[in-house]
């Protein structure tokens, strides 16, 4: 499906400027590349969810219209609020539709691992995404990986995926993508509270170590008093002499 967004050039700026338009359903954006100076735009908020609830999502390529020019262009970039999660801003970018792009597509798997039906494993999905390089028109929505086969600590790596025509990886192929891990039994994780247990005991003797170290001057001080009272002593009897 081909979409067109209709967008007018934005004259008015600044942060009071924007929150008008939002409140009328409109957000702030910008165009950029297509070999000319940035356009800054203000279109419907309603068109970027439509975009972004397409099969493609943010890899989508379409086509943004304003005063008499058309642009095909991806989203670069969305501002949302941190808190709302309302889209506040959107950065586009021009797209020329006979050059490859590099994109991150997400990974899917298909089918029931072995180590999990029959040896009692779970998958461990280590990276949802991988990039890659194409022409606009060729970006997968997704790509799958068949895991059926995989046993317990098998994996699948970026290497292992079959890609469309058109298609090239840039995600490093030694990337693992999917593991099948063995749980940990209940055996397993009171040894390890054992061990940090262990190890929470030994850095304790530091702080003994530094209690001992101030304690020791004050028996120093003991041992000072001590012989001074003695002198003091043996002074006063050598005086009840003379």
């Amino acid at each position: 499906m081909s979409f067109k967004i209709k967008a007018e050039k934005r004259e008015i700026f600044g942060k009071n400027a924007s929150r008008r338009l939002r409140k009328e359903g409109m957000i702030p954006a910008v165009l950029y590349g297509g070999g000319s100076s940035n356009v800054p735009l203000t279109l419907k908020k309603q068109d970027v969810f439509m975009i972004l609830r397409s099969d493609t999502g943010e890899n989508t390529v379409f086509q943004v219209s304003f005063d008499s020019e058309s642009r095909d262009v991806m989203i670069k970039e969305l501002q949302r609020d941190p808190v709302t999660d309302e889209i506040l801003h959107a950065d586009f970018v021009h797209i020329a539709m006979d050059k490859v792009i590099q994109v991150s597509v997400p990974v899917v798997s298909v089918g029931e691992a072995v180590g999990v039906k029959t040896e009692g494993g779970f998958v461990d999905f280590i990276t949802r995404e991988v990039e890659i390089e194409c022409l606009p028109k060729d970006i997968p929505e997704r790509i799958e990986i068949d895991i059926s086969g995989l046993h317990l600590r098998q994996s699948l790596k970026a290497e292992d995926i079959t890609l469309p025509e058109g298609v090239k990886l840039i995600t490093s192929s030694d990337t693992i993508l999917v593991l099948i891990e063995v749980p940990l039994k209940e055996e397993e994780i009171e040894v390890e509270e054992e061990e940090e247990e262990v190890i929470a005991e030994e850095e304790e003797p530091e702080v003994i170590g530094k209690e001992k170290l101030e304690k020791e001057p004050k028996e120093e001080e003991k041992g000072r008093e001590t012989k001074e009272e003695k002198r003091g002593k043996e002074k006063g009897k050598a005086q009840e002499k003379e």
